[in-house]
Protein backbone atom coordinates (compact mmCIF):
# COMPACT_ATOMS: atom_id res chain seq x y z
CA UNK A 1 0.00 0.00 0.00
CA UNK A 2 1.19 3.50 -0.52
CA UNK A 3 1.96 6.04 2.04
CA UNK A 4 1.08 9.23 2.75
CA UNK A 5 -1.87 9.45 1.34
CA UNK A 6 -4.76 11.25 3.05
CA UNK A 7 -8.82 10.86 3.46
CA UNK A 8 -11.61 13.44 4.72
CA UNK A 9 -14.95 12.56 5.96
CA UNK A 10 -17.10 14.23 5.38
CA UNK A 11 -20.59 14.55 7.06
CA UNK A 12 -23.58 16.92 5.87
CA UNK A 13 -25.52 17.55 8.90
CA UNK A 14 -29.35 19.37 9.39
CA UNK A 15 -30.69 20.01 13.27
CA UNK A 16 -29.65 16.18 13.92
CA UNK A 17 -28.52 15.08 17.39
CA UNK A 18 -27.27 11.64 16.07
CA UNK A 19 -24.27 13.61 14.74
CA UNK A 20 -22.80 13.06 18.11
CA UNK A 21 -22.90 9.36 17.52
CA UNK A 22 -21.68 9.49 14.31
CA UNK A 23 -18.40 11.39 15.47
CA UNK A 24 -18.11 9.20 17.97
CA UNK A 25 -18.08 6.45 15.75
CA UNK A 26 -15.41 7.78 13.61
CA UNK A 27 -13.17 8.46 16.79
CA UNK A 28 -13.28 4.85 16.65
CA UNK A 29 -12.10 3.51 13.90
CA UNK A 30 -9.44 1.69 12.57
CA UNK A 31 -7.26 4.19 10.82
CA UNK A 32 -5.77 2.63 7.23
CA UNK A 33 -1.98 1.82 7.69
CA UNK A 34 -0.05 4.89 5.28
CA UNK A 35 -3.06 7.45 5.81
CA UNK A 36 -4.04 10.68 7.25
CA UNK A 37 -7.28 11.14 8.56
CA UNK A 38 -9.42 14.57 8.59
CA UNK A 39 -12.98 15.27 9.12
CA UNK A 40 -15.49 18.06 7.24
CA UNK A 41 -18.65 19.13 8.74
CA UNK A 42 -20.96 20.94 6.52
CA UNK A 43 -23.68 22.61 8.81
CA UNK A 44 -27.27 22.62 6.43
CA UNK A 45 -28.71 24.93 9.10
CA UNK A 46 -30.17 28.81 8.08
CA UNK A 47 -28.36 29.53 11.57
CA UNK A 48 -24.91 27.68 12.74
CA UNK A 49 -26.55 25.54 14.90
CA UNK A 50 -24.41 22.41 14.91
CA UNK A 51 -20.87 24.51 15.91
CA UNK A 52 -21.40 24.00 19.21
CA UNK A 53 -21.85 20.73 19.37
CA UNK A 54 -19.62 20.04 16.68
CA UNK A 55 -16.31 22.02 18.62
CA UNK A 56 -17.16 20.43 22.21
CA UNK A 57 -17.15 16.90 20.51
CA UNK A 58 -14.19 17.42 18.51
CA UNK A 59 -12.29 18.10 21.61
CA UNK A 60 -13.80 15.93 23.52
CA UNK A 61 -12.86 13.14 21.20
CA UNK A 62 -9.69 14.62 20.07
CA UNK A 63 -10.63 14.72 16.41
CA UNK A 64 -9.58 16.86 13.45
CA UNK A 65 -12.48 18.54 12.67
CA UNK A 66 -12.87 21.35 10.30
CA UNK A 67 -16.85 22.82 10.61
CA UNK A 68 -18.46 24.63 7.73
CA UNK A 69 -21.57 26.63 7.68
CA UNK A 70 -23.08 25.70 4.57
CA UNK A 71 -26.59 27.43 5.11
CA UNK A 72 -29.82 27.33 2.48
CA UNK A 73 -31.67 23.58 3.49
CA UNK A 74 -29.99 22.35 0.26
CA UNK A 75 -27.83 19.37 0.64
CA UNK A 76 -25.78 19.71 -2.44
CA UNK A 77 -24.92 23.04 -1.06
CA UNK A 78 -23.57 21.24 2.00
CA UNK A 79 -21.90 18.57 0.14
CA UNK A 80 -20.27 20.55 -2.39
CA UNK A 81 -19.30 22.37 0.59
CA UNK A 82 -17.56 19.58 2.00
CA UNK A 83 -15.31 18.95 -1.46
CA UNK A 84 -14.64 22.63 -1.38
CA UNK A 85 -12.86 22.25 2.25
CA UNK A 86 -11.30 19.07 1.45
CA UNK A 87 -7.09 18.94 0.88
CA UNK A 88 -7.33 15.07 0.93
CA UNK A 89 -6.60 12.42 -1.70
CA UNK A 90 -9.83 10.76 -0.84
CA UNK A 91 -13.36 11.51 0.36
CA UNK A 92 -15.30 10.05 2.42
CA UNK A 93 -19.05 10.64 3.16
CA UNK A 94 -21.38 9.10 6.06
CA UNK A 95 -24.63 10.24 6.82
CA UNK A 96 -25.30 12.24 10.41
CA UNK A 97 -27.88 9.46 11.43
CA UNK A 98 -24.84 6.71 10.96
CA UNK A 99 -22.01 5.19 12.78
CA UNK A 100 -19.11 3.46 11.20
CA UNK A 101 -18.27 -0.06 12.07
CA UNK A 102 -14.63 0.02 13.28
CA UNK A 103 -13.36 -1.30 10.31
CA UNK A 104 -14.89 0.70 8.01
CA UNK A 105 -12.42 3.25 6.56
CA UNK A 106 -9.72 0.25 5.83
CA UNK A 107 -12.00 -1.87 4.05
CA UNK A 108 -13.31 0.94 1.70
CA UNK A 109 -9.32 2.13 1.19
CA UNK A 110 -7.93 -1.49 0.68
CA UNK A 111 -11.15 -2.16 -2.07
CA UNK A 112 -9.71 1.41 -3.73
CA UNK A 113 -6.35 0.05 -3.63
CA UNK A 114 -7.40 -3.33 -4.58
CA UNK A 115 -9.55 -1.96 -7.64
CA UNK A 116 -7.90 1.19 -8.55
CA UNK A 117 -12.05 2.25 -8.93
CA UNK A 118 -12.19 5.87 -8.02
CA UNK A 119 -15.52 5.54 -5.95
CA UNK A 120 -16.35 2.40 -3.66
CA UNK A 121 -19.23 1.62 -1.56
CA UNK A 122 -20.28 0.25 0.94
CA UNK A 123 -23.62 -1.96 2.48
CA UNK A 124 -25.99 0.35 5.14
CA UNK A 125 -27.54 -1.93 7.88
CA UNK A 126 -30.50 -0.70 8.69
CA UNK A 127 -31.43 -1.09 12.20
CA UNK A 128 -35.62 -1.07 13.51
CA UNK A 129 -36.93 -0.02 16.58
CA UNK A 130 -39.10 -3.08 18.46
CA UNK A 131 -42.55 -1.04 17.20
CA UNK A 132 -41.82 -1.26 13.41
CA UNK A 133 -44.11 -3.12 11.39
CA UNK A 134 -42.99 -6.39 11.22
CA UNK A 135 -43.19 -7.56 7.30
CA UNK A 136 -40.44 -4.15 7.34
CA UNK A 137 -38.36 -6.13 9.52
CA UNK A 138 -38.35 -9.10 7.80
CA UNK A 139 -38.23 -7.32 4.63
CA UNK A 140 -35.38 -5.15 5.27
CA UNK A 141 -36.30 -2.31 3.50
CA UNK A 142 -34.36 0.59 4.54
CA UNK A 143 -31.10 -1.02 4.21
CA UNK A 144 -28.46 0.30 1.17
CA UNK A 145 -26.60 -1.75 -1.14
CA UNK A 146 -25.44 -1.10 -4.70
CA UNK A 147 -27.33 -2.82 -7.88
CA UNK A 148 -25.36 -4.16 -10.11
CA UNK A 149 -26.28 -4.32 -14.00
CA UNK A 150 -25.18 -6.34 -16.80
CA UNK A 151 -22.14 -7.34 -13.70
CA UNK A 152 -21.44 -3.62 -13.18
CA UNK A 153 -22.57 -0.76 -10.65
CA UNK A 154 -23.91 2.24 -12.37
CA UNK A 155 -25.65 4.20 -9.85
CA UNK A 156 -23.94 5.41 -6.13
CA UNK A 157 -24.91 6.86 -2.72
CA UNK A 158 -23.22 9.19 -0.86
CA UNK A 159 -24.70 7.00 2.21
CA UNK A 160 -21.53 5.30 2.54
CA UNK A 161 -18.45 5.65 -0.21
CA UNK A 162 -14.90 6.74 -0.92
CA UNK A 163 -14.22 8.91 -3.44
CA UNK A 164 -10.64 9.36 -5.40
CA UNK A 165 -10.99 12.77 -6.17
CA UNK A 166 -8.08 13.01 -8.23
CA UNK A 167 -9.70 10.59 -10.84
CA UNK A 168 -10.63 12.22 -14.16
CA UNK A 169 -14.27 11.20 -14.35
CA UNK A 170 -14.41 13.03 -10.72
CA UNK A 171 -11.75 15.53 -10.90
CA UNK A 172 -13.58 19.38 -10.23
CA UNK A 173 -16.87 17.51 -10.08
CA UNK A 174 -19.73 19.14 -7.78
CA UNK A 175 -23.39 18.09 -7.20
CA UNK A 176 -26.75 19.36 -8.86
CA UNK A 177 -28.04 22.43 -6.50
CA UNK A 178 -31.22 21.59 -8.88
CA UNK A 179 -31.69 18.74 -7.03
CA UNK A 180 -30.47 19.65 -3.48
CA UNK A 181 -34.19 19.83 -2.24
CA UNK A 182 -35.95 16.91 -4.11
CA UNK A 183 -33.09 14.15 -3.57
CA UNK A 184 -31.49 12.22 -6.63
CA UNK A 185 -28.39 14.75 -6.35
CA UNK A 186 -26.06 11.57 -5.30
CA UNK A 187 -27.70 9.52 -8.52
CA UNK A 188 -26.96 12.21 -11.17
CA UNK A 189 -23.72 12.76 -9.66
CA UNK A 190 -22.66 9.20 -10.07
CA UNK A 191 -24.22 8.75 -13.43
CA UNK A 192 -22.24 11.54 -14.60
CA UNK A 193 -19.45 9.84 -13.15
CA UNK A 194 -19.55 7.04 -14.92
CA UNK A 195 -20.31 8.65 -18.19
CA UNK A 196 -17.18 10.30 -17.75
CA UNK A 197 -15.54 6.65 -17.62
CA UNK A 198 -15.55 6.27 -13.70
CA UNK A 199 -16.20 2.91 -12.12
CA UNK A 200 -17.73 1.94 -8.94
CA UNK A 201 -16.41 -1.15 -6.79
CA UNK A 202 -18.25 -2.06 -3.48
CA UNK A 203 -16.58 -3.17 -0.25
CA UNK A 204 -18.89 -5.97 1.63
CA UNK A 205 -17.11 -5.24 5.26
CA UNK A 206 -17.18 -1.53 5.10
CA UNK A 207 -20.84 -1.43 6.38
CA UNK A 208 -22.13 1.51 8.48
CA UNK A 209 -25.15 1.31 10.72
CA UNK A 210 -28.71 3.29 10.79
CA UNK A 211 -31.41 3.29 13.27
CA UNK A 212 -34.80 3.45 11.68
CA UNK A 213 -36.53 6.43 13.15
CA UNK A 214 -40.32 6.04 13.84
CA UNK A 215 -41.12 8.71 10.85
CA UNK A 216 -39.78 6.54 8.14
CA UNK A 217 -40.90 3.25 9.33
CA UNK A 218 -43.67 3.41 7.50
CA UNK A 219 -45.13 2.25 4.39
CA UNK A 220 -45.64 6.01 3.25
CA UNK A 221 -42.18 7.35 3.49
CA UNK A 222 -40.78 4.07 1.60
CA UNK A 223 -43.48 4.90 -0.99
CA UNK A 224 -43.28 8.49 -1.16
CA UNK A 225 -39.17 7.84 -1.41
CA UNK A 226 -39.44 4.84 -3.96
CA UNK A 227 -41.50 7.28 -6.57
CA UNK A 228 -39.15 10.06 -6.46
CA UNK A 229 -36.26 7.48 -6.88
CA UNK A 230 -37.98 6.47 -10.07
CA UNK A 231 -38.01 10.35 -11.38
CA UNK A 232 -34.66 10.60 -10.89
CA UNK A 233 -34.21 8.05 -12.73
CA UNK A 234 -36.33 8.61 -15.11
CA UNK A 235 -35.00 12.10 -16.08
CA UNK A 236 -31.75 10.72 -16.18
CA UNK A 237 -32.70 7.91 -18.85
CA UNK A 238 -34.74 10.95 -20.70
CA UNK A 239 -32.64 13.77 -20.86
CA UNK A 240 -30.87 13.02 -23.92
CA UNK A 241 -33.54 10.31 -25.66
CA UNK A 242 -35.30 11.55 -29.10
CA UNK A 243 -38.99 11.20 -28.60
CA UNK A 244 -38.83 7.60 -30.12
CA UNK A 245 -36.59 6.48 -27.77
CA UNK A 246 -38.38 8.17 -24.43
CA UNK A 247 -41.60 6.53 -26.11
CA UNK A 248 -40.03 3.23 -25.92
CA UNK A 249 -38.80 4.16 -22.17
CA UNK A 250 -42.21 5.51 -20.77
CA UNK A 251 -43.89 1.76 -22.22
CA UNK A 252 -41.05 -0.12 -20.85
CA UNK A 253 -41.20 1.22 -17.60
CA UNK A 254 -45.19 1.24 -17.61
CA UNK A 255 -45.24 -2.41 -18.55
CA UNK A 256 -42.62 -3.23 -15.61
CA UNK A 257 -45.28 -1.24 -13.11
CA UNK A 258 -47.74 -3.03 -14.35
CA UNK A 259 -46.05 -6.60 -14.08
CA UNK A 260 -44.94 -5.05 -10.29
CA UNK A 261 -48.72 -4.48 -9.58
CA UNK A 262 -50.54 -7.92 -10.68
CA UNK A 263 -47.41 -9.46 -8.40
CA UNK A 264 -48.28 -7.63 -5.38
CA UNK A 265 -51.41 -8.94 -6.09
CA UNK A 266 -50.84 -12.75 -6.72
CA UNK A 267 -48.49 -12.49 -3.12
CA UNK A 268 -51.19 -10.85 -1.59
CA UNK A 269 -50.97 -13.17 0.86
CA UNK A 270 -47.53 -12.54 1.92
CA UNK A 271 -46.97 -8.28 3.32
CA UNK A 272 -43.19 -8.60 2.49
CA UNK A 273 -43.42 -9.60 -1.40
CA UNK A 274 -46.72 -7.52 -1.85
CA UNK A 275 -45.23 -4.80 -0.50
CA UNK A 276 -42.02 -4.93 -2.17
CA UNK A 277 -44.11 -5.64 -5.08
CA UNK A 278 -46.13 -2.50 -4.97
CA UNK A 279 -43.24 0.01 -4.23
CA UNK A 280 -41.50 -1.41 -7.11
CA UNK A 281 -44.35 -0.58 -9.40
CA UNK A 282 -44.59 2.82 -7.74
CA UNK A 283 -40.25 3.28 -8.72
CA UNK A 284 -42.06 2.28 -12.08
CA UNK A 285 -44.72 4.71 -12.29
CA UNK A 286 -42.00 7.33 -10.61
CA UNK A 287 -40.14 6.59 -13.64
CA UNK A 288 -42.96 7.78 -15.71
CA UNK A 289 -43.02 10.75 -14.49
CA UNK A 290 -39.65 11.52 -14.61
CA UNK A 291 -39.49 10.59 -18.34
CA UNK A 292 -42.80 12.82 -19.09
CA UNK A 293 -41.00 15.69 -17.34
CA UNK A 294 -43.45 15.74 -14.25
CA UNK A 295 -40.98 18.12 -11.64
CA UNK A 296 -39.54 15.95 -8.91
CA UNK A 297 -41.09 15.95 -5.75
CA UNK A 298 -39.59 18.28 -2.89
CA UNK A 299 -38.11 15.86 0.30
CA UNK A 300 -35.88 18.18 1.48
CA UNK A 301 -35.80 21.85 3.30
CA UNK A 302 -39.55 21.87 4.25
CA UNK A 303 -40.68 23.00 7.61
CA UNK A 304 -42.09 21.05 10.10
CA UNK A 305 -45.55 21.89 8.98
CA UNK A 306 -44.23 21.24 5.28
CA UNK A 307 -42.83 17.66 5.87
CA UNK A 308 -39.70 15.71 6.63
CA UNK A 309 -37.55 19.26 7.80
CA UNK A 310 -33.89 17.23 7.44
CA UNK A 311 -32.07 18.31 4.72
CA UNK A 312 -29.17 16.46 4.81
Amino acid sequence: MMTGRSIDICICTFRRPELADTLRSIAALETPEGFEIGIVVADNDDEPTAHSQVKALAQELKLPVRYRHAPARNISIARNACLDASVSDFVAFIDDDETASPAWLVELAATADETGAPAVLGPVRARYRADAPDWMRKGDFHSTLPVWVGGEIRAGYTCNVLLNMADASLRNRRFSLARGQTGGEDTEFFDNMVKAGGRIAFAPDAFVEEVVPRARAAFDWLRRRRFRFGQTHGHLIGRDAGGVRRAGQIGLASAKAAYCFGMAVLTAISPVRRNRSVLRGIMHVGVVSGLVGVREIRQYGLTSQQGDKRAA
